[in-house]
């Protein structure tokens, strides 16, 4: 009887799984996976080295007084722009005036010195002819003439440097730009001189304005080779507040050696500043094109996976089937990613569904549209390999045309 109930058993288990095959069988294959496929896009695209810096002053002075005196006025507020030549403060000149006056009275004195030794020179040849007096007492008065006339130089040049004395009790702006907060208050006394504490105010140039940075050696290289091609480098710039690189410059300046310690050499571009916004010292975000426009082709970044160390793409061809694509990456443009090579611009690729599509399965493609997004700032992803960023050329143009 065990027996026989074991048999029944399996009689009946073999049943049921004959069932289920027979049932499945006659449902067919799984349906094929839905996916988005789309062509990539092609745009030219400038490609641009990321960058920190700082800007600077092209040009920064330190206000002293020539010459020492009381301070009698201020004649600017503080931050104001002031131009070349323009009144800053007034030294109290009646010290400078009155040394002026007793140069002028030397050189008076002088004067008259001189004129008595010719006269007296003139005298003694007369009397030279008729033997009165001799050789010797005419040279000697042809010595005091000379000696009067060195005088005479000598008040001149006192009296001229007096005069630079008595015009340096004005102090005025040295060159055009933002000036400084006053360091010295009407009243005091200042003695004029080079040292940091006969520092008035300090003037700084407000545009253009450098924007300094360090840069690789590769850089270097590159910016060199686009200097003797006749090509300068366009600079964009970001704020810490901004999100766009709306500012644009151009780089005018390499240094003439790279710092052995970090392997960098400081370059510097001209930023124009005619409102004075862009201070020096500030930091910023810059972008220096790496070269010039070339056609590419543009795939959203979630469109490409990981095939151990590959970056692939996945294809679906006519027959519906999914074939991974090895693909050299390239920047970020407007939130799609550069490929530089292993797609043809009229393969279909899987942009929505990617995780429902195994290599060499079929898939149910419905077509989509990749499109530029707007520009954000963000972190990579983890499928972006070092690169520089890139924007698209049409749209670089746009914003040229729009700041210029």
């Amino acid at each position: 009887m065990r027996r026989l109930k074991i048999v029944a058993v399996s009689v009946l288990v073999t049943g049921a799984l004959y069932g289920c095959s027979q049932k499945s069988e006659a449902q067919g294959p799984p349906p094929a996976a839905p996916v988005t496929v789309a062509v990539p896009l092609a745009e030219r695209v400038v490609d641009w080295d990321d960058l920190t810096g700082r800007f600077e002053a092209t040009s920064q002075v330190e206000v002293r007084a020539r010459v020492g005196g009381f301070i009698q006025g201020v004649h600017f507020r503080d931050g104001d722009y002031v131009r070349r030549g323009q009144l800053l403060f007034t030294l109290d000149p009646r010290p400078a005036q009155a040394q002026l006056a007793a140069a002028r009275a030397a050189l008076t004195q002088a004067e008259a010195q001189l004129a008595l030794a010719r006269t007296n020179l003139t005298r003694s040849e007369g009397l030279l002819a008729s033997q009165a007096v001799s050789q010797a007492e005419v040279d000697t008065n042809s010595g005091a003439v000379q000696t009067a006339q060195a005088a005479v130089a000598s008040a001149q040049a006192a009296v001229r440097a007096r005069q630079l004395d008595v015009e340096f009790t004005r102090v005025t702006a040295p060159a055009s730009g933002r000036v400084s907060d006053r360091r010295v208050d009407p009243g005091n006394v200042v003695a004029g001189g080079s040292s940091a504490a006969d520092v008035l105010t300090t003037i700084v140039s407000s545009s253009p304005i450098y924007f300094v940075f360090d840069g690789s050696e590769a850089l270097l290289l590159k910016y060199q080779r686009d200097a003797r091609a006749g090509r300068s480098a366009p600079v964009r710039i970001r704020l810490q507040d901004e999100s766009d690189f709306s500012r644009a410059g151009t780089l005018d300046f390499t240094d003439n050696a790279i710092d052995p310690a970090s392997g960098t050499i400081r370059l510097r571009a001209v930023i124009p500043n005619a409102d004075g916004f862009l201070k020096p010292g500030m930091f910023a975000q810059g972008r220096v094109a790496g070269a010039g426009a070339y056609d590419a082709l543009l795939v959203p970044d979630s469109a490409i996976g990981t095939d151990q160390a590959r970056r692939v793409v996945s294809v679906v061809n006519a027959d519906g089937t999914v074939t991974p694509t090895p693909v050299q990456l390239g920047p970020l443009v407007d939130g799609l990613r550069v490929v530089r090579s292993g797609l043809q611009p009229t393969d279909r690729i899987i942009i929505d569904g990617l995780q429902r599509a195994m290599p060499g399965m079929k898939v149910a493609p419905t077509n989509g549209r990749i499109a530029r997004q707007p520009r954000q700032e963000s972190t990579p992803t983890t499928t972006a390999p070092p690169a520089a960023t890139g924007t698209s050329a049409t749209a670089l143009t746009q914003s040229v045309a729009v700041g210029d």
